[in-house]
């Protein structure tokens, strides 16, 4: 079966991933999502962003990845648009085995 994959990136301190978690889950209800809490990363302000052992910061990468059909995929990701900044959602096909 073809689905869509979403990949929405936004950063742990902005406070939008269980706004997003939550619509995905109760309203879209979507096949699937995953929460991703990255160790490190940078986006177009070259601002690094990292956890170290010394440091737990709390403005750490996040993705929200899910997948479903074409058409739910890109309704949530119409609905989320205000949660999201423009250019951080990445999609693609996949097979689902």
């Amino acid at each position: 079966m073809n689905v869509i994959v979403a990949r929405i990136y936004i950063n742990e301190g902005k406070h939008v991933h269980d706004k997003i978690f939550s619509y995905l889950h109760d309203v879209s209800r979507v096949r699937g999502v995953t929460t991703i809490r990255a160790i490190s990363g940078f986006g177009r302000s070259g601002k690094i962003h990292s956890s170290s052992l010394l440091d737990l910061s709390l403005d750490l990468p996040m993705i929200i990845e899910f997948f479903d059909s074409e058409e739910r995929v890109t309704q949530a990701l119409d609905e989320l648009k205000d949660l999201i900044q423009p250019g951080h959602v990445l999609t693609f096909a996949a097979n689902l085995q």
